[in-house]
């Protein structure tokens, strides 16, 4: 399948589609922007919108590559967090698009982890090796507390990278400890599935800190609180319960991160993306997410090799989605 350029990119959560443009070969993505969801009827009206912003004179794109943040199969696409509901082939014959991906937001994302330099990431710890230096057969796993809760995985092959999507997001969430445990038991008197996105996550945190509250019995009023108020309460010190989700959250975070890492065996690094882990600073590098994602019994000796690292390129999916156009066109 040849992909003509120009190349359009997308990366669509339930909150934000960002929109880049590569050129021609061996291009980076240009021209990015980022158009709330909700603004906007769906990807055609989007695409037309970000279009309408480029200088006069750009060439309109001849393939696209949209990663986005639900299940991707069939023509039908409903975003799990967002209100597009779409054709595949009815947004392609609208945009006159030669060639139209589409792929689960976390494909994208675990695409990237080949391009990512130094700069575009925080390690915790020593780095992980660059990707070029990773013999055939190596896994990386990525991990995205965004609106909702992503992960993938990239496996290294002769001349290209394979995607391991997935929903693991929606995996249920394991407690590590009696208090852990009755923060689920009380969430489950709202949801009878605890997922790993009910805490983990932009829509999880409130649900999170309710819960938190009503383990601590303390009487504190969190229901209205959103997530970023949690975070910042959290931060400050403001809030008991705040405080205590946002230990909870950078444990169990870590928790996870170590069981996606036993189950893809992901000995090249486990990444963590998203935009709410950056909002964290230096806290989430004092917390207990790493001693957590090693706590692994007796395979704690087959975790504590695996680095892990926080994408600090809110970004960076788009470069993956390149790369599946690049590959597709090989």
């Amino acid at each position: 399948m040849s992909a003509p350029f120009p190349w359009l990119v997308a990366d669509v959560g339930g909150t934000n589609a960002r929109f880049g443009t590569v050129s021609g070969p061996g291009a980076e993505v240009e021209d990015v922007r980022v158009l709330p969801v909700a603004a906007h009827a769906g990807p055609a009206a989007a695409v037309r919108a970000y279009l309408d912003g480029q200088a006069p004179g750009a060439a309109r794109p001849q393939s696209a590559a949209f990663a986005l943040a639900t299940p991707v199969q069939g023509d039908r696409i409903a975003l799990t967090n967002g209100a597009w509901d779409f054709s595949r082939a009815g947004t392609q014959a609208e945009l006159g698009l030669k060639v139209f991906l589409c792929m689960n937001d976390f494909e994208a994302q675990a695409l990237s982890l080949p391009r990512l330099r130094p700069h575009q990431l925080r390690a915790w710890g020593e780095a992980p090796a660059a990707t070029g230096d990773v013999p055939v057969g190596t896994v990386l796993a990525v991990i995205g507390p965004g609106t909702g809760l992503g992960v993938g995985g990239v496996i290294r092959a002769p001349g290209l990278w394979l995607t391991l999507p997935g929903e693991g997001g929606h995996a249920t969430l394991a407690p590590g400890d009696d208090f852990e445990s009755a923060v689920l038991a009380a969430a489950r008197r709202e949801f009878p599935h605890v997922s790993a996105e009910r805490f983990l996550s932009g829509i999880g945190l409130p649900v999170l800190c309710r819960s938190v509250a009503a383990a601590l019995g303390q009487g504190e009023d969190v229901a209205a609180l959103p997530a970023d108020q949690i975070v910042a309460r959290g931060l400050a010190g403001e809030s008991p319960a705040c405080v205590r989700t946002l230990e909870l959250f950078c444990g169990l975070l870590g928790s996870f991160a170590g069981n996606v890492a036993l189950t893809l065996g992901s000995r090249g690094g486990v990444f963590i993306g998203g935009g709410i882990v950056p909002r964290l600073g230096d806290y989430f590098f004092q917390s207990q997410f790493r001693a957590r994602f090693e706590a692994k019994g007796r395979l704690h000796t087959f975790v504590d090799g695996i680095p892990t690292a926080l994408i600090t390129d809110t970004l960076a999916a788009l470069s993956g989605a390149a790369l599946a156009l690049e590959q597709a066109d090989a």
